[in-house]
């Protein structure tokens, strides 16, 4: 498939792109290769492959959602620069 210059200019015109002329040619030498890979692409034998959404597996990154104690309101606030009967102490936000 080749693109042509005219084709550029709409592909452009749509997603609201300013393309100088004389990048014209250029830009649709660039998208003629990427479509020639994506046909190379689609000729490959994907027979038996499953489909996935990455190409490698890997673990989610998250840990089990297992309950664990909690550290105590003496010990959340122990570190606080401000804190009053196990509150946090905090300037005042709206006036």
């Amino acid at each position: 498939m080749k693109i042509t210059k005219e084709q550029v200019v709409q592909v452009a015109h749509l997603a609201r792109l300013e393309v100088d002329e004389a990048d014209m040619e250029r830009i649709a030498e660039q998208i003629d290769k990427i479509l020639e890979y994506i046909d190379t692409l689609a000729k490959a034998d994907t027979e038996g492959v499953e489909p996935s959404f990455q190409g490698i597996d890997h673990d989610t990154a998250f840990r089990e959602d297992v309950p664990v104690g909690h550290v105590g309101q003496e010990n959340a606030t122990a570190n606080a620069p401000s804190s009053e009967d196990g509150y946090f102490i905090v300037p005042k936000v709206i006036g």
